[in-house]
């Protein structure tokens, strides 16, 4: 039960300080691993490393492996639910005030201003995919030596020489039909 406690403690305080999403949160995950000896520093490593390639924040995905591996399925529950409870708190008590002056003009006003700033950082967002996304469609595609087959690989953007699997950097060992550049 003190296992339990303590690591809803140790993530709740990581909750409420660690602003700016899942990679603030490795100062304090140093800082418990120091103090509690529950993990290294190597496994806080392998521990980005995993929630970064699982679906999900990363910050919940380290709580929750944090807390599995101290406590088994009930320390997961335990941090996850450490990590979350302070932003859960500070939005009721935020809904809590704006339920108070929600009649107020200047509160109106706010949400009115709030609107087309959010539409904008949404489109914001959309264009830089969008953008992103049409730069990789232009990347000239190249053929894999092995294989023959086109694949998905872009040209090498220091030498321009196609990202083939067994191709070295200046040398024709793929059947690209994009030109080389000239040692």
């Amino acid at each position: 039960m003190t296992l339990y406690l303590q690591l809803f403690w140790e993530f709740f305080k990581t909750g409420l300080f660690a602003v700016g999403g899942g990679m603030a949160t490795l100062p304090f995950l140093y800082d418990i691993s120091n103090k509690t000896g529950w993990f290294t520093h190597a496994q806080l490593a392998d521990m980005v490393a995993v929630s970064e390639s699982t679906p999900g924040p990363i910050g919940v995905n380290m709580a929750s492996y944090v807390g599995f591996v101290t406590g088994g399925v009930g320390g997961a529950v335990v941090a996850t639910l450490g990590l979350i409870a302070p932003s859960i708190l500070i939005v009721l008590i935020i809904a809590a005030f704006l339920k108070a002056f929600r009649d107020s003009k200047y509160v109106d006003g706010a949400f009115y201003g709030l609107r087309p700033a959010s539409t904008a950082l949404i489109a914001s967002a959309l264009v830089t995919r969008f953008t992103a996304v049409r730069i990789l469609a232009a990347l000239p595609l190249c053929c894999t030596a092995s294989s023959g087959k086109r694949s998905f690989l872009p040209r090498c953007s220091f030498c321009s020489h196609a990202m083939c699997q067994g191709s070295k950097a200046g040398t024709r060992s793929c059947s690209s039909d994009f030109p080389l550049p000239s040692a």
